[in-house]
């Protein structure tokens, strides 16, 4: 870690963060604020889900929210094609896209809820 207790040490080009000695593919820098914390918010939710899905022993479930936690991944540049070897274009479009997946799925897992009550 650095000076900064909450950003890790990055590599000299800015592509990767280092934690605990591993190297991990940093987010994408030109993802703006906004829309990464949003991200962030999904992948801490798809998280939460892998692991009640674990401790429900429910296969469906734990394929469904690991999906979701690729999805926001690639969408904030850490897997898949490597954000820097992309255009702008390219990148806008990657967190763009990810993003209405996202809050897409969000919006039908709402609304199973609701179909049921619960």
């Amino acid at each position: 870690m650095t000076a900064d207790a909450r950003k890790p040490a990055r590599t000299p080009d800015g592509r990767y963060v280092i934690v605990n000695g591993r190297r991990w593919r940093a987010t994408d820098p030109d993802v703006p604020q906004d829309v990464a914390a949003r991200l962030r918010s999904h992948l801490m939710a798809a998280r939460r889900a892998v692991a009640a899905a674990l401790r429900a022993q429910d296969a469906r479930a734990e394929r469904a929210a690991r999906a979701r936690v690729h999805t926001a991944k690639v969408a904030l540049g850490e897997r898949g094609t490597p954000w820097w070897e992309q255009r702008e274009t390219e990148r806008r479009a990657r967190w763009s896209e990810g993003l209405a997946a996202l809050d897409e799925d969000s919006d039908d897992e709402g609304d199973e809820e609701g179909a049921d009550g619960g």
